[in-house]
């Protein structure tokens, strides 16, 4: 504290302080007695000394009047402060407020944070409303620092709430006239600003107002939060009618932050009416996000709710309409519920054309990802809707209206609303009654995938909705024989394919990788779709691009060469289909990737892949799969990056996992101690050291990536767990007198050491050797795996962050005029 006060130091890193403040408020919160103070005189001594001092630096003026609102948000402290006349010094007329400290917002958003800290207890509430801090507070709501302001609206926001808690439901069930001085300042100040005709202040309360019901979501909240919305309802009504009025933004998120609150449980009201009146005169970019909140409430009255659907459709209703094409329906709705020229308005302007059409599809995804919506969306129009937009999009449409020809000019490669729409797009894919018009949606979605002119962003959400759309076509296919649609679908998109696995640019030979996959993830057990692969060129294309410059797109054909061997090389039930596509060929292939590819991309991809197969059976009997991860365990412990170690890990954790079941002719259920007879728990071992499995697992403990040391001690764990189910471990003095147990003492020291990495090979350690059984059985038993495991969880800084490291900092700070280089906070 005496170096925190001397004016003669340098200035302490803000990090610090920070930290030393979150200490306190620890401290303070699980006690809240006035010991804290009294037994640590220099707290109040600090306090005192920075207030003496004639200039002191912003970030310890800062500290200071944090540091005294945490000490006094328990009212016994409090009271501490108040007998040592500290707390008007700091937060009253007679502190920094009129000095030039205030000029720097740091100081005025420590004080209000102070004071938030400070406001538990009603000595607060009393001390505020006495000292004018009031006003102080409603004046910095309009802070040139949006933090500062942001802060000041959450305090009044705790304050208004605190006081009001602490009253009698009693006195809450009456007028406003009736509630506590602090509630009643608050409310006055909330009203008159309403009145002010001030831009600022009139967005400043409706902001304040929207925080506060936005907070208010308990039924004790009910009885005081509808007497404040009933003393302003008029106004804010008044706000929707008047033209002048510049807040609408910030009206439509109140209105929806209050019907969310709990006053408003009944579905009759004038408030609904208010929200009616919203819907219809806000404009159309401004009702966009109260029409969306509205829809995802429980509570809100079915006219309202569609009425709020019916305004987020307007702009694709208008879209539909403008095309003016022979359709089913002529648009989308059959009212609108605000006057259709302003959409229609909006979309003829080249500046906000997009930006409506970019917010309602946005909104309309949102809709669509909800499991329960309360209204029915018109799928068949909507799916309409979006096709035309992507058809102005590309020029492919060439609408007879006005209206429509000017959309289409201000949407023309528009990249924007093509990625939106085409997100729409892919989530309207599990919605069914869309049947009618799949010819037509893949003829758009493969214009989209054959133009030259696509984006290749673009082109990566068009390959994401057709991958989506085919999985749908695929499932109608299967129940209403429409097989010859689909076959004609998927050749024309394999012919799309081979094109683009040959891009020049990497960023569509690598979405097109994507796209295939996941093709062949939905798709792998139909026949057309296999008959469609085996007969196209994407077979052979996909495994050139192993060998492609770019590592991304790398990667991505590792994926794809790994998802399709599962049809290729993996399926019994298929024909052998050429040499070029056996199993053996492809897994040395991935496999030459393990070991040489020089980036660490690719080398994901392949152990993500071998683990995928493994785990799926495709390795083989079990001296087959026994070699194969014996091979990848000896590639992976030396790969430099540790995502691939890791994927080894899982890798090793499967394969622990199956051959446990597998000797233990258990495939179901991991094995119980009723069927370890010696000679499985024998086998089971000499496998696991013929893999090479436990140097691989002892050597990643001391892995410099923590999370690999996590990983192999959670497989240990597990290991240990089979092997000793009664938890018998074996006693480490009573061990050493063998060779094995002399190794397995020297292997428990040296990983307390955490240095094992660097005193062996995987091979074989000094003292110990991990592949005789024996001493595995005899290190799972003797090693305190479970004291490695608390040691790996703790957090790296766990030491920098403790309260006596952070005082030597401090002190450390205070000692040398060099800069301060303590650790990020």
């Amino acid at each position: 504290c005496a170096a925190l006060a001397d004016p003669r130091q340098p200035g302490l890193d803000d990090t610090c302080l920070e930290k030393l403040l979150d200490w306190f408020r620890s401290l303070t919160w699980f006690d809240q007695t006035v010991e804290l103070v009294q037994d640590n005189p220099c707290l109040t001594e600090l306090l005192t000394s920075v207030l003496a001092l004639p200039d002191p630096s912003p970030s310890i003026l800062a500290f200071t009047l944090q540091l005294a609102g945490i000490l006094a948000s328990s009212e016994s402290r409090f009271q501490h402060l108040q007998q040592e006349k500290l707390l008007g010094r700091l937060f009253g007329q007679e502190g920094p407020r009129g000095s030039a400290a205030w000029e720097d917002a740091s100081v005025r958003s420590a004080w209000v944070k102070g004071v938030h800290s400070m406001v538990h207890h009603q000595p607060a509430l009393h001390f505020l409303c006495s000292t004018g801090d009031m006003e102080v507070i409603f004046t910095l709501q309009g802070d040139p620092s949006l933090f500062v302001a942001s802060a000041a609206s959450q305090l009044l926001v705790h304050m208004l709430t605190f006081s009001l808690e602490s009253e009698t439901t009693k006195a809450l069930s009456t007028k406003d006239c009736d509630w506590p001085a602090c509630a009643q300042m608050i409310v006055k100040h909330i009203e008159e600003s309403l009145q002010s005709g001030s831009a600022s202040h009139i967005e400043q309360s409706l902001k304040l107002l929207s925080s506060l019901f936005g907070s208010c979501f308990g039924s004790c909240y009910a009885a005081w939060t509808e007497v404040l919305w009933l003393d302003i309802a008029k106004q804010i009504e008044s706000f929707l009618l008047e033209e002048t009025v510049q807040a609408q933004p910030v009206l439509a998120n109140l209105l929806l932050n209050v019907a969310r609150s709990p006053v408003f449980c009944s579905t009759e009201g004038n408030f609904w009416t208010l929200v009616t009146s919203a819907l219809e005169h806000l404009t159309p970019v401004q009702a966009g996000p109260l029409a969306v909140g509205l829809l995802k409430l429980c509570k809100c009255p079915q006219d309202v709710r569609i009425q709020a659907l019916t305004v987020l459709l307007q702009p694709m209703d208008c879209i539909l309409r403008a095309a003016s094409q022979p359709l089913e329906c002529a648009g989308l709705l059959d009212e609108s519920v605000s006057d259709p020229v302003a959409v229609e308005s909006l979309l003829s302007s080249k500046t906000s054309c997009a930006g409506l059409l970019c917010q309602t599809l946005a909104h309309l995804e949102k809709l669509l990802s909800l499991k329960h919506l309360r209204v029915d969306l018109p799928c068949v129009s909507l799916l309409h809707s979006l096709m035309t937009i992507l058809q102005f999009c590309n020029g492919f449409l060439s609408p007879a209206s006005p209206l429509g020809s000017t959309i289409s000019r201000n949407l023309i490669n528009c990249f924007r609303v093509q990625k939106s729409a085409l997100d729409v797009l892919a989530a309207l894919s599990e919605k069914k009654d869309c049947d009618t018009l799949l010819g037509s949606l893949f003829d758009v979605l493969l214009a989209y995938l054959q133009s030259p002119n696509t984006n290749p962003t673009v082109l990566k959400k068009t390959f994401q909705a057709t991958s989506k759309w085919l999985v749908h076509l695929q499932e109608l296919s299967s129940s209403n024989s429409q097989w010859q649609q689909t076959e004609k679908i998927l050749e024309d998109v394999f012919v799309v394919l081979q094109k683009r696995l040959c891009s020049p640019c990497w960023e569509v030979r690598d979405s097109s990788l994507e796209f295939l996959t996941a093709m062949t993830k939905c798709l792998r057990d139909q026949k057309e779709f296999r008959q469609c692969l085996l007969s196209s060129e994407v077979l052979r294309l996909t495994e050139n691009l192993l060998e492609d410059p770019e590592s991304y797109v790398r990667a991505s054909a590792v994926t794809a060469v790994g998802h399709l061997a599962l049809i290729t090389c993996f399926a019994p039930e298929l024909p052998v289909i050429g040499n070029q596509y056996n199993k053996e060929s492809i897994v040395a292939k991935l496999q030459e990737i393990l070991s040489t590819d020089s980036e660490g991309f690719p080398r994901r991809a392949v152990i993500s892949i071998f683990t995928k197969w493994l785990r799926e059976g495709c390795t083989g009997q079990l001296a087959d799969t026994e070699q194969f991860v014996s091979r990848v365990i000896q590639t992976v412990e030396h790969d430099l990056d540790w995502e691939v170690r890791l994927g080894g890990l899982e890798l090793v954790e499967i394969f622990c996992s199956q051959t446990t079941c597998q000797l233990a002719q258990c495939p179901y259920a991991p094995v119980s101690s009723a069927v370890t007879s010696s000679t499985p728990q024998n086998e089971l071992l000499r496998v696991f050291c013929r893999t090479k499995l436990f140097g691989f697992l002892f050597g990643s403990l001391c892995d410099c990536d923590k999370p690999v040391g996590q990983r192999a001690c959670d497989v240990l764990v597990g290991l240990r767990a089979h092997f000793y189910p009664m938890s018998n471990l074996e006693n480490p003095q009573e061990i050493e007198d063998s060779p094995a147990g002399r190794g397995v003492a020297w292997l428990q020291r040296t990983l307390r050491q955490g240095s094992l990495a660097q005193n062996f090979t995987m091979d074989g350690g000094d003292g110990v050797d991990f592949q005789d059984p024996e001493s595995m059985m005899l290190a799972l038993g003797a090693i305190d795996l479970l004291e490695l495991h608390d040691e790996l969880n703790k957090s790296s800084d766990h030491m920098e962050e403790s309260p006596q490291s952070l005082l030597q900092d401090i002190l450390a700070a205070v000692g040398t005029i060099e800069d301060n280089e303590v650790d990020c906070y």
